[in-house]
């Protein structure tokens, strides 16, 4: 039995919906017949950084577009979604999970985003923090390998045993992400928080995705 310490990172939520039968069944078709919890991690970490098109443009205020359940049918999120997708399967795998927050700085933001929210400064950036083996291992599956190797991007490649977390260089040396300050973690999306602060930060026309999203976070002039 888990630690009771551990439970709230174990109990799915309204948006951390592993009780639905379409996470769970993604989650059980993953796992497969593994019963190591670290092996367990890492296939779930790259089913949702790979099978997840990353797309900053897909960022709203919906409640439900943060459900891990819509992330899946949906196939494309920006990092909170995919966070919130990964900490419902690895919870459904019974490995405690946590959402984990932090401000980056992105050097190499794309002109059409930079016009869009008028910074290079991304608040509330999403990752997820699992407890493996007695420590929280912080893993951000954001951006799919596709989007790494079409612009230059080295892709979070993830152990099980080690942080993965956003690279400071693009593979030819640009400065790329650096983390300018930690928001926490939470055993449950704090959406209210996190569509305020962008409203205050971005404006509320952030919150208003186009029609067609298009474009990636890190293309540069494009």
């Amino acid at each position: 039995m888990a630690d009771t310490s551990m439970e709230e990172y174990l109990r799915p939520t309204w948006f951390i919906d592993y009780d639905t039968p379409a996470v769970a069944d993604h989650a059980r078709e993953v796992i497969g017949e593994s019963t190591d919890k670290r092996e367990i991690a890492v296939r779930l970490f790259y089913d949702v950084r790979d099978g997840i098109r990353y797309n900053p443009y897909t960022i709203t205020a919906r409640p439900d577009d943060y459900r891990a359940s819509s992330v899946l049918e949906r196939k494309v999120a920006y990092c909170i979604p995919k966070a919130v997708l990964l900490t419902a399967l690895a919870r459904y795998a019974g490995i405690p999970t946590r959402l984990g927050f932090a401000d980056v700085r992105n050097h190499l933001t794309t002109e059409k985003l930079l016009a869009r929210i008028g910074t290079d400064l991304f608040v509330f950036h999403g990752y997820v923090e699992m407890w493996l083996e007695g420590i929280w291992v912080k893993a951000t599956p954001a951006f799919n390998i596709e989007l790494c190797e079409r612009f230059g991007v080295r892709p979070l490649d993830f152990d099980g045993y080690h942080d993965a977390m956003l690279h400071p260089y693009s593979v030819d040396g640009r400065l790329h992400m650096e983390y300018v300050a930690q928001r926490g973690t939470y055993a449950d999306l704090p959406l209210e928080e996190i569509v305020e602060t962008f409203a205050q930060v971005y404006g509320t026309d952030s919150l208003l995705p186009p029609e067609e999203p298009v474009g990636d976070l890190f293309t540069v002039g494009s």
